[in-house]
């Protein structure tokens, strides 16, 4: 096996670093924002010189970027792909369900769910860090509006609006979230009624 030459070691390190800066960048974000991330603040926290990330990033947005491409990985790789080896329908939106659940209440980020942190502080700001966060949003209304449709199609549930219903599935995920923060615990099981009664011909 060829060794790895000084150049690619040091571009790997560079790689590793950078992942652990965004991953970083995100934890912090999913508590305090991704308006107050700063270069300096991350530095400090990691303990790595202030100019070496800002070499690796550049400016604040493309460390903002960054962030929430870490969240999004991180978020695909606990709920998303571990929720898709149920079968579809019914049974994958109950999968998605309860892999959210075990995401907002472990949670994988210090401040709960990244999504909700930092989605209404960008909602006014148009650029390519609210084009990432709002991609990554609606990417996962069409999940859930996906296992929907399934469901609708092999007959397990009633014909119903399923954009519409994702939504609401969505709006009553984000308010579980809150509800989380604030010790709540009641809500997990208030997301499972709610996803139930959809699965059942409920609201709508």
């Amino acid at each position: 096996m060829t060794e790895l030459g000084t150049t690619d070691r040091r571009l790997l390190r560079g790689a590793q670093t950078r992942q652990t800066i965004a991953r970083h960048a995100a934890d912090v974000a999913s508590a305090e924002g991704l308006a107050g991330l700063s270069i300096g603040r991350l530095a400090t926290d990691l303990g790595l010189s202030k100019s070496g990330v800002q070499t690796l990033f550049g400016t604040k947005e493309k460390l903002q970027i960054a962030a929430a491409g870490a969240a999004r990985e991180a978020f695909l790789e606990a709920v998303v792909r571990p929720a898709a080896a149920a079968p579809r329908g019914a049974a994958g939106l109950r999968a998605l369900t309860e892999r959210w659940i075990a995401y907002a209440e472990t949670p994988l980020f210090p401040g709960g769910c990244f999504w909700v942190a930092n989605l209404a502080d960008f909602d006014s700001r148009p650029g390519e860090v609210r084009d990432v966060l709002f991609g990554h949003h609606r990417d996962w209304l069409a999940a859930i509006a996906g296992e929907l449709r399934e469901a609708v199609r092999t007959g397990e549930i009633a014909e119903l609006d399923v954009d519409l219903a994702a939504f609401q599935i969505d709006a009553v995920l984000s308010a579980a979230n809150i509800a989380l923060r604030t010790g709540d615990s009641g809500a997990t099981d208030r997301v499972r009624r709610v996803v139930e009664a959809f699965l059942a011909g409920g609201p709508a």
